[in-house]
């Protein structure tokens, strides 16, 4: 198949489920990962496709409901300096920090600016010489070759005004820590495609081998994801744990070596805090030392600001996969995605909000 529809056919989608309901014995707990994936399942219900004794729960894979709420308070921080040009990602502006939202902080007089691309930050930089320009760096490993390429520019360009405030995660230790955990139901995995599409499947080898547990890469349309699903579904009955992919059109084994070598050239592994769920080691990328200029933390010394999660908002046990969203008493009452308790309600790809969206009136299971 070459065409975006061909992965919509609802004929092909009936025909994967009819054959995961003829496989699976059951009981089993599928997670994917990626927020566009789950947003794919809530859209066109593929898990009502699926037999009951198939659970799909949903993971970290959301960038924006990952990131930590210290680093939204920062950001806040610095929208609010009259010195200040803070850039970001539109989908970053009513995530909730601790008493506000760089929405509310911008409706207040600060100067925030959407950009599409961490190079439009570059030109704002390049054009306002006297203004300290700031882009709000996040995400998987699947925007940061662009944010990576964004810092090597500014030093070859010896841009003197420009930094980034970075806040990178990565998959792999996600997963690590998911199935370390005493809590953890998953038996197996559907990877994120577009972050395979850089980092390529290879990495995933570790975690199979390790916790003997299925991994499939997978694409984001329906078909793709059903076929996932099928592909899990025939290893644990087979009593299997292996690596596959799904999503063989975009994702090789290596990935897309040259920019993974400009990730190595500008960001270093470190650990991280990810939002709601807390620090796990080696799961992000910081700033290498050669690149400290263009780091905002040290430049506007924001490394005291910290915060933690409003105690009503239980998006770190729907982020491991331990709740449904609809689980939650303010789900659609006391948060919205317009007035939201916690991120995953306000991101594109968030769970909550996929919820909101497609499933609003389904009661809880």
């Amino acid at each position: 198949m070459k065409y975006i529809d061909e992965y919509r056919d609802g004929r092909v989608a009936r025909a994967l489920a009819a054959e995961i309901a003829q496989v699976c014995t059951g009981p089993w707990v599928l997670m994917e990962i990626c927020g566009g994936q789950t947003h794919t399942i809530m859209r066109y219900g593929l898990d009502d496709l699926l037999p009951k004794r198939l659970e799909l729960v949903h993971g970290p894979g959301c960038p924006v409901c990952v990131t930590p709420l210290e680093t939204i308070d920062k950001a806040i921080a610095l929208a609010t300096r009259p010195d200040v040009t803070l850039v970001s990602y539109g989908d970053m502006l009513r995530v909730p920090g601790s008493n506000s939202d760089l929405f509310r902080a911008k409706a207040k007089g600060g100067d925030v600016r959407v950009a599409y691309s961490p190079t439009e930050a570059l030109k704002i930089a390049a054009r306002h010489p006297e203004r300290q320009v700031v882009f709000l760096a996040i995400g998987f490993e699947t925007t940061a070759p662009a944010n990576a390429m964004a810092a090597y520019l500014a030093r070859q360009q010896g841009l003197r005004n420009f930094s980034m405030l970075v806040s990178h995660v990565l998959v792999p230790p996600a997963i690590r820590a998911l199935l370390t955990s005493s809590e953890n139901r998953v038996q197996a995995f559907i990877a994120p495609g577009h972050v395979c599409t850089v980092m390529g499947c290879g990495e995933y080898e570790a975690l199979v081998r390790d916790f003997r547990v299925p991994i499939v890469v997978g694409g984001f349309e329906p078909v793709d994801i059903l076929q996932a699903v099928l592909m899990l579904v025939k290893q644990l009955e087979a009593g299997k744990a292996e690596l596959e992919n799904q999503y063989v059109r975009s994702v090789s084994y290596q990935g897309n070596q040259v920019a993974q070598q400009v990730m190595a050239e500008v960001f270093e592994v470190a650990d991280q805090k990810w939002r709601g769920i807390g620090m796990i080691p080696n799961s992000g990328l910081h700033l290498r030392d050669e690149y400290s200029a263009y780091d905002a933390n040290k430049i506007f010394d924001l490394q005291l600001i910290t915060a933690d999660e409003p105690a009503e908002c239980i998006s770190a046990q729907v982020l491991q996969g331990l709740r449904k969203p609809t689980d939650c008493p303010a789900f659609g009452f006391r948060c919205t995605p317009e007035s939201p308790l916690g991120a995953p309600m306000v991101s594109s790809e968030g769970a909550c909000a996929a919820y909101y969206h497609y499933r609003r009136h389904a009661p809880a299971v």
